[in-house]
């Protein structure tokens, strides 16, 4: 783009041009002779071209410079990467809708917990707690019977949870050892394999129903199968 201070001197420098035409032409009408009132009209007919000229030039020096910009411009948006579209949030219903929130807020929490914290070890168990928070909250799409059960679990303890790691990631921070902060540091770690035992056991027990109609759809199969003299003397089981 053109400058204001450039466009200003070009103004400036063509001014000047249109000016010197028009004395020019002035002197050369007194050199001629030529009485006052053909000078006046020659000088302005002169001053009126050479102020035409001008707007001509400038014009097409302002044309050409903002093609050349619009072109610039063009040429930086092409090479700019496509900004990837948000991908729309998929809804479950208003009953599941807010679980999947809440267990999507708990892993990006536990996430950073993760690179936070630099005990293996911990880590480590950190990794298995959200595999099984994920597959926890991802229960209430697959069976809405059990979002009862998986409100309590995001109620207390998967917050609990996240309170405690998120107390020994201050107390891992500080870079020095005491009575007290070991001492702490150790019951959290110590929690951590208890939370793990309990949220497999949560998880155990969501699929008490779907177990249920399992066996119930399996006997229902072996009766049929027997009436029909169809089951060979072999049942099917689970």
């Amino acid at each position: 783009m053109i400058s204001l201070e450039g466009k200003n001197k070009f103004k400036r420098w063509l001014t000047l041009g249109s000016v010197g035409v028009f004395v020019g032409v002035w002197v050369l009408a007194a050199e001629l002779h030529l009485d006052t009132l053909m000078n006046v009209l020659v000088a302005l007919a002169a001053a009126g071209g050479a102020a035409g000229v001008t707007a001509w030039i400038y014009n097409r020096r302002a044309s050409r410079k903002a093609r050349k910009a619009e072109k610039e411009k063009q040429d930086r948006e092409k090479q700019k990467p496509a900004e990837a579209k948000a991908a729309p949030i998929k809804s479950y219903g208003p009953e599941i809708d807010p679980i999947i929130a809440e267990g999507n807020r708990a892993l990006s929490e536990m996430g950073r917990l993760y690179l936070s914290i630099k005990d293996p070890e911990v880590r480590r168990k950190i990794n298995e707690i959200m595999r099984i928070t994920d597959k926890i909250t991802q229960d209430a799409i697959a069976d809405p019977t059990d979002i009862p059960q998986i409100k309590k679990f995001m109620n207390y303890y998967l917050p609990t949870t996240i309170k405690l790691l998120n107390a020994y990631d201050r107390m891992s921070s500080q870079g020095i050892e005491g009575e007290n902060l070991d001492k702490s540091m150790k019951s959290i770690n110590d929690m951590l394999d208890a939370a793990i035992v309990a949220y497999k056991k949560r998880l155990d027990s969501l699929f008490e129903n779907q177990a249920l109609d399992i066996e119930t759809d399996i006997e229902v199969m072996n009766t049929m199968l027997a009436r029909e003299g169809l089951s060979g003397g072999k049942d099917f089981d689970i």
